[in-house]
């Protein structure tokens, strides 16, 4: 028995035109790139035409279809050819009731060199999110792409495409559209903190448990679980303040902090050099 609550037609083609306009707005997609999809009964979804631009989008330009593929209703074009994606997410995954699939610029850096997002760095991301696998390349658009989503739409949340873009689902469209939106914050902050500042302080087992813990009780039992450190290592305050040095029982402490104000101008001053070295590079 289908016990979902989907949303009516409007509603649904009404937060397509909306979302589409974020994932625009953000510079998730650039030209007609993206496409989005909601489901409104159990065989049938809402999704976006074919060759619009997804932040000028209108609600009678939708696409309603089957999930075998049938058509019943389009305005002046029709699916998108990445819609088989959509469809086999709907089919390997029964709770799915939305999907989101842009090319965020961050994530699909990631994919572009094959990095999947894994790293226990980041609570909310674990949470609501979890692992973000990277598949293998598949032409856009050929039957390829879905089948290499296929393993992993029941057990994760979403997807790096490789050379391609991300791709996330979830129990309604604006969760599948919140995931996505995690997604490239988890790259952005895996960039910095591993290309740029970098050092990233690895959550501990007893720390990413008691987040699995969180995310159960949330009702989120897919997502996967990161690589942990078998120790913390965030458990010490750092200080950077203007206080002499033995002025503050914590500056005397073994994590590092003794002449704080000293040893965080220098961090600063090299984590400037480096950027500034980056940033040259990339220029030339």
């Amino acid at each position: 028995m289908d016990v979902h609550v989907y949303p009516t037609d409007n509603e649904a083609k009404k937060l397509i035109v909306e979302i589409g306009r974020r994932m625009y707005t953000k510079n998730f997609v650039a030209a007609n790139d993206g496409n989005i999809s909601c489901k409104v009964a159990e065989d049938i979804i809402w999704t976006t035409p074919t060759g619009v631009s997804k932040g000028f989008m209108s609600e009678d330009q939708m696409v309603k279809m089957r999930t075998d593929g049938t058509i019943l209703s389009q305005g002046a074009s029709g699916p998108s050819s990445e819609v088989k994606m959509h469809l086999r997410i709907y089919m390997e995954n029964p709770d799915a009731m939305g999907v989101c699939h842009a090319h965020p610029p961050i994530s699909t850096s990631f994919a572009i060199a094959g990095i999947g997002l894994d790293q226990a760095i980041y609570p909310e991301a674990l949470v609501n999110l979890g692992t973000v696998p990277c598949v293998h390349y598949e032409a856009p658009g050929s039957q390829g792409i879905p089948d290499s989503i296929a393993p992993y739409a029941r057990d994760y949340n979403a997807i790096l495409l490789a050379n391609h873009g991300a791709v996330a689902w979830g129990k309604s469209l604006m969760e599948a559209w919140y995931r996505l939106e995690s997604t490239e914050h988890y790259a952005m902050v895996i960039m910095y903190t591993g290309n740029i500042i970098g050092k990233a302080n690895v959550l501990s087992c007893e720390q990413v448990n008691e987040l699995i813990e969180i995310r159960n009780k949330l009702g989120i039992t897919s997502g996967g679980i990161p690589p942990c450190s078998a120790r913390p290592t965030n458990t010490q305050d750092i200080i950077a303040g203007n206080s002499p040095v033995g002025t503050s029982p914590l500056l005397n402490q073994s994590c590092g902090c003794a002449g704080a104000k000293a040893q965080s101008e220098l961090d600063v001053q090299a984590i400037t050099q480096a950027v500034i070295a980056r940033l040259q590079n990339l220029n030339r």
